[in-house]
């Protein structure tokens, strides 16, 4: 279950320079924070991003700086991210404006199933319950169940099993749950997918920028994250991924003056899409947004994505043996396809709303509930010392309580 000591220190090297540095993430100077499945806090380079375009948008407005061109760059970095081409990335305000262009998008017909589970975050369960009765389609929701030792999951066999069904006509899948913090097997049900000719669409703001994602291993076809989660950035300002071959079978949510050829043309109107994903591009972007969004993506690729998930895999294993020791149950499955940077517990002592409460107002100490869990979601730059703070900071509110 844990690291080897040689893969840890490995990935350490990686680490090193932000982990505990309140330079990197003045965050660390007043908060424990333990909810980047929440919303993040930015790193400093993000914050100094946004600092410069509102310096320059001040002085010069859009005739001194680089904004559009490294808006491009970004471009370029997230296709790195996820292993595809930056024809295939499109910019978005959010997970579910994505989620929406599929959605609305395909050409459904009636009777057409669309598979997820029981336990999705919203924005990937309205967007399908919205074709469900405007088309007719069925929308299938996999259960979630217990192990023998509490252990919330969705079981991948019957993910498939259903992926498998004749009607299937496309799976929409969280990489990891908002709740549980459970991790599917994308390379499993991916390949499944493109072998029965079923689509795949992935909710990925819980896992991109935690750990890696492939599109092109795990035969997905479309994919959103909004930037404010794991990726460290501001609110407002995702990517969404389009397959190449898909492109023109997807037509775009919201049609406005970018989404044609020749956008700059403005005397000429030429209703002819963009061939790549920018025909799902409406009209002007959030460009600070996505300035500080490139400032974290870049500085997360300079640690290396891999690096990350080995030091959150090290992080959430010492903490779950912190809990366990301190008699917190563990909801979050922890199988070597299953575990993320999201751990899932209960407290036996506490009112879990009110112990929240009480570690954010009186200790600076930031976790979340969410369907009646505690969740704590770490992340790269925090540290052991943190985490054991959090246990016995809720220890110790038994102790006050018990002696009270």
């Amino acid at each position: 279950m844990y690291l080897t000591a040689l893969l840890y220190a490995q990935a350490m090297t990686h680490i090193d320079h932000y982990a505990g540095n309140a330079e990197a993430f003045p965050i660390l100077r007043q908060w424990d924070f333990f909810n980047h499945a929440g919303v993040s806090p930015l790193p400093r380079v993000a914050a100094a991003a946004f600092r410069v375009f509102a310096r320059q948008a001040e002085a010069d407005t859009y005739l001194v700086g680089t904004w559009y061109k490294d808006v491009e760059v970004l471009r370029q970095l997230s296709a790195r991210l996820l292993n595809c081409h930056r024809d295939e990335i499109a910019f978005i305000k959010n997970t579910g404006e994505g989620l929406s262009i599929v959605a609305q998008g395909l050409d459904w017909r009636p009777g057409d199933r669309i598979v997820t589970t029981g336990v999705e975050y919203p924005a990937n369960i309205y967007p399908w319950m919205e074709q469900a009765r405007r088309q007719g389609c069925e929308l299938v929701m996999v259960d979630e169940q217990s192990d023998d030792v509490g252990r919330r999951y969705v079981p991948l066999e019957k993910i498939l099993d259903a992926a498998s069904h004749p009607k299937t006509r496309l799976v929409a899948l969280s990489h990891v749950e908002f709740a549980s913090g459970q991790r599917h097997d994308l390379a499993a049900i991916g390949s499944l997918c493109r072998q029965k000719g079923k689509l795949f669409c992935v909710d990925a703001i819980q896992s991109l920028g935690a750990v890696p994602v492939d599109v092109q291993a795990m035969n997905i076809d479309f994919l959103s994250a909004d930037g404010h989660k794991w990726m460290l950035g501001p609110e407002g300002a995702g990517i969404f991924y389009c397959r190449r071959e898909l492109l023109e079978s997807v037509p775009p949510l919201t049609i406005g003056w970018m989404n044609v050829i020749n956008a700059q043309d403005f005397g000429r109107y030429d209703y002819t899409l963009k061939v790549d994903a920018r025909r799902f591009e409406c009209g002007s972007f959030n460009v600070p947004g996505l300035l500080a969004l490139k400032a974290s993506v870049e500085l997360l690729l300079d640690v290396s994505i891999e690096a990350i998930a080995l030091r959150l895999r090290h992080l959430t294993d010492h903490l779950i043996s912190r809990l366990s020791e301190s008699g917190y149950p563990v909801l979050s499955p922890r199988g070597s396809q299953q575990w993320s940077g999201i751990v899932s517990f209960l407290s036996p002592h506490h009112d879990q709303s009110e112990l929240v409460a009480t570690l954010r107002k009186q200790h600076h100490i930031e976790i979340a509930l969410r369907v009646g869990r505690l969740r704590c979601s770490p992340h790269f730059y925090n540290t052991e010392r943190q985490l054991d703070r959090l246990v016995e900071t809720m220890n110790g509110v038994v102790a006050r309580e018990h002696s009270g």
